[in-house]
């Protein structure tokens, strides 16, 4: 598959300290979940997970980098697809155990199916419904 074309979406770095990484906690396996928001519509996108490395990546690139428990590598969203998401805010739960970034996202969507966003099925609305 060959690479999406260079994005019109300016990429933004977000400027973090030592002290806010220390403050993330990692589970027993170094990582963390990420939620992914779309900035503008608040609509939840995607969970994924990211350790430390993926987090700096993400925040120094401004572009959502995570690490792919399946295949244990490091994947930046969107290379191959060109479903790229853009961070414009990134935070971290009271308990530092969750992060949550928002972001512009490019292409079809965040989910790997084509949807939109990962979350497009709800429990109670009969098998294989995509929901409301």
């Amino acid at each position: 598959m060959s690479e999406p074309p260079p994005s019109e979406i300016a990429v933004t770095p977000i400027s973090v300290t030592d002290l806010e990484l220390d403050g993330v906690v990692f589970d027993s396996s170094g990582l963390v979940p990420a939620i992914v928001q779309d900035v503008d519509s608040g609509e939840v996108l995607m969970m994924a997970w990211m350790n430390a490395e993926t987090l700096r990546m993400s925040l120094e690139q401004g572009r959502t980098v995570f690490w792919s428990r399946s295949r244990q590598e490091v994947w930046r969203k969107g290379d191959t697809s060109g479903d790229r998401q853009f961070i414009r805010r990134a935070s971290y739960d009271c308990d530092g155990d969750t992060l949550l970034f928002q972001v512009v996202q490019e292409g079809r969507g965040a989910c790997h199916t084509g949807n939109r966003s990962c979350f497009y099925r709800d429990f109670g609305a009969g098998p294989g419904s995509a929901g409301s």
